[in-house]
């Protein structure tokens, strides 16, 4: 048992309202201000703010309240308990596996801590495409500021571990340029295990910086427990049905002034989706983004370790700052963790090959590429559906132009690993193998065919669904965040997006969310609040 503080134990002992699982019985119905859907980074906001506002504030997670003291750095506990289908979320045609976190906290709990503003390019385009004129760089700035501030994000003062090191080493030595990564971390023991929950409370996740506060003015929160839909009726939401996560027990009916979605860019969709949401312009679920990443892995002759150390502490947007936002897909580069299951589980091959490449782990160097998906008529993302069954399913045609994108991707990380000096080089794709020096892999990688299934592709950045515009025929919610059709509903995560990010989406979840959640304590009338 770890001695180091658990501020989420400590908190339960002092009586935080908290029902569910084995918090207890939900009862079969609750009343407050807001009720909030999620509890990752945009519901962990909103939470915070709208308490401070002095607003009763119940938030509702699917996932299990877990604390510092159960994660212990293993993935075999981290992904069945931590993630959306034990981190094997897939797109319909199996092509994608996504990574999302399903805990309090959500993906905030289990990411690696890389924090960027929205791109100013990035926010020009949704002024020009979107009629978002109140999202520029200067009127964000304010609550950027206030998010950053709040959560410690800031400089990673320590040198970068060996495998972001050799990014800005080969990098560098092809006269490409890589920056810092900022980090929502504060006293970070520098372990390397951000994505299977931090356990000393570093990282400065919603788990342990919003939700405990909100828990300590007077919150409610229900774990274990699934939004199943909405009841509406005359342009309102008069109630939010739940039902145990477990599928055994009653369900309860929330009744609350003022609703805000805040599960994620699959769940939000899927709850307007089972509560028959109108979507008189065809947009709900539409335009979900990924980020879609691919890979390359390269042997060095010396340790990588890439498991030790902050995971993520340079990038380079080359790749997206020499072309237009609009032409041909760009890509930003970052340098993962690398652990063995989760790197077993992606590198392709099988038997002796793949037993080969993880006897040479330690000495394993990964590079991811992001794609900028969203900003060209020929990548308009994809599409959040349900199964029979309701539960949501996201279909994600991977277009020749966003494919032809992963190709150029896959060559610009293989140039810079061997400009690095690895021994061999290996684009993670069903019919290539190691290369040996660099003209060998660009001709190979130049004739493989980049579709589905074949090119392996990943993806932790879902955003869009509800897209924010200033037109009803071109989103889902108004710039304010609410619902153009729903007058007391309102979106506060990563799926009010209408296109992708280009970066980390975390900081721009926190920034944005913070204005809506401001504006609407204030509408609501209650005090104006700010994050501490």
């Amino acid at each position: 048992m770890s001695r180091l503080p658990d501020p989420i134990r400590e908190g339960l002992a002092r009586g935080w309202r908290v029902a569910g699982g084995p918090h207890g019985a939900v009862p079969d119905r609750l009343a407050c201000d807001v009720a909030i859907v999620g509890s990752g980074a945009g519901a962990g906001i909103s939470a915070e703010i709208l308490t401070r506002a002095g607003l009763k504030v119940l938030l509702v997670e699917e996932g299990p309240l877990k604390t510092s003291s159960d994660f212990r750095q293993l993935e075999s506990e981290a992904y069945p308990s931590l993630y959306q289908e034990s981190a094997a979320r897939k797109t319909s045609d199996k092509a994608i596996t996504i990574l999302q976190g399903r805990c309090v906290g959500g993906s905030t709990t289990v990411n690696w801590t890389s924090s960027f503003r929205t791109p100013a390019a990035t926010l020009d385009h949704w002024q020009r495409h979107f009629g978002l004129q109140r999202f520029g760089n200067d009127e964000l700035a304010p609550f950027f500021e206030q998010a950053e501030r709040r959560l410690s994000i800031g400089p990673w003062l320590l040198p970068p571990n060996e495998n972001n090191a050799l990014l800005r080493r080969g990098a560098a030595r092809l006269g490409i340029a890589t920056a810092a990564i900022q980090r929502n971390v504060k006293g970070c023991w520098n372990l390397g295990s951000c994505g299977l929950g931090c356990p000393t409370n570093a990282k400065q996740s919603m788990l342990v910086t919003t939700i405990p506060w909100a828990l300590d003015h007077g919150a409610h929160l229900l774990v274990e427990t699934r939004a199943e839909r909405l009841e509406l009726a005359n342009g309102r939401v008069t109630a939010l049905v739940c039902v145990p996560a477990s599928g055994e027990g009653p369900a309860t009916r929330i009744t609350a002034r003022h609703y805000v979605l805040a599960a994620g860019a699959i769940n939000s969709p899927a709850v307007l989706l089972r509560s028959q949401a109108p979507d008189p312009h065809g947009r709900l679920g539409q335009r979900t983004f990924l980020h879609p990443v691919v890979l390359s892995a390269a042997h060095f002759d010396g340790k990588v370790e890439g498991w030790r150390g902050a995971p993520q502490t340079l990038y380079s947007d080359h790749f997206l700052e020499t072309q237009p936002i609009d032409g041909p897909i760009g890509y930003k580069l970052e340098a993962p963790p690398v652990h063995p299951v989760i790197f077993a589980t992606t590198v392709t091959g099988y038997g002796r090959e793949h037993a080969d490449l993880m006897r040479q782990f330690p000495n394993t160097h990964v590079l991811i590429a992001l794609l900028r998906d969203g900003f060209h008529e020929q990548s308009p993302g994809g599409s959040v559906r349900l199964r029979g069954d309701g539960s949501p399913q996201l279909d994600y045609p991977l277009t020749d132009f966003v494919m032809e994108g992963a190709r150029r991707a896959l060559l610009s990380m293989m140039e810079i690993q061997f400009a690095a000096g690895a021994r061999r080089v290996l684009p993670v794709h069903e019919l290539a193998r190691p290369y040996l020096d660099w003209n060998e892999a660009r001709r190979a990688v130049a004739a493989l065919p980049m579709k589905p299934l074949l090119a392996k592709i990943v993806s932790a950045h879902v955003m869009g669904g509800c897209g924010l515009a200033g037109d009803p025929a071109l989103g889902v919610v108004r710039p304010d965040g609410v619902h153009w059709q729903l007058q007391n509903l309102s979106v506060h995560d990563g799926s009010l997006f209408p296109t992708s990010v280009g970066a980390n989406p975390q900081l721009s979840i926190y920034g944005i969310v913070n204005r809506l959640a401001q504006d609407l304590a204030r509408r609501m009338g209650g005090r104006d609040a700010i994050l501490a």
